[in-house]
């Protein structure tokens, strides 16, 4: 991913929104589901992105130590949005394919970002471990998604039977 046309404040801010959004959407997703296997999983996903919210955000402040952080609605730098719509219609393993592409984006983000840092390799070893725990995101949806596909009843989304 080229990250060159963004200035650093905008690739900061786009990583502090992508971490909450994912945060966020996890957490809704762990709410629905009624597997007891798969609900402790989506609230450690949920809790990791946090952590990684909390890492740019300190970061961001680093940086940027005069300025007030401020979320945009949308983000200068293009990165999937996992998709749920209200209502519990979209099965489970739809909602895990767009996790598993925001995942590998966020992957692809982080380790891009992490080659601006050459210099600091304090920052650059941190991005890309963090880009790897995204891949280990991407194939935890991945596993989630193939049993979705086996169990789950079109007519009662959001429900993972699990084995």
């Amino acid at each position: 991913m080229d990250l060159s046309k963004y200035t650093l404040e905008e690739i900061i801010l786009s990583a502090i929104k992508a971490e909450i959004e994912a945060r966020d959407i996890y957490a809704r997703i762990a709410d629905r589901v009624k597997n007891p296997f798969l609900k402790p999983k989506l609230i450690f996903l949920s809790e990791e992105e946090e952590r990684h919210r909390v890492f740019f955000e300190h970061f961001y402040k680093q940086k940027f130590p005069d300025k007030e952080i401020v979320i945009p609605e949308k983000t200068p730098v293009p990165l999937p949005e996992i998709k749920m719509e209200e209502g519990e219609k979209t099965p489970i393993s739809k909602i895990f394919q767009h996790a598993m592409d925001a995942e590998k984006a966020a992957h692809d983000f982080y380790s891009s970002m992490a080659e601006l840092f050459e210099s600091e390799p304090e920052v650059k070893n941190t991005l890309l471990y963090i880009a790897v725990m995204e891949m280990g995101h991407y194939r935890l949806f991945e596993i989630e998604r193939e049993n979705a596909l086996k169990f789950e009843d079109e007519d009662i989304p959001m429900i993972h039977l699990g084995p």
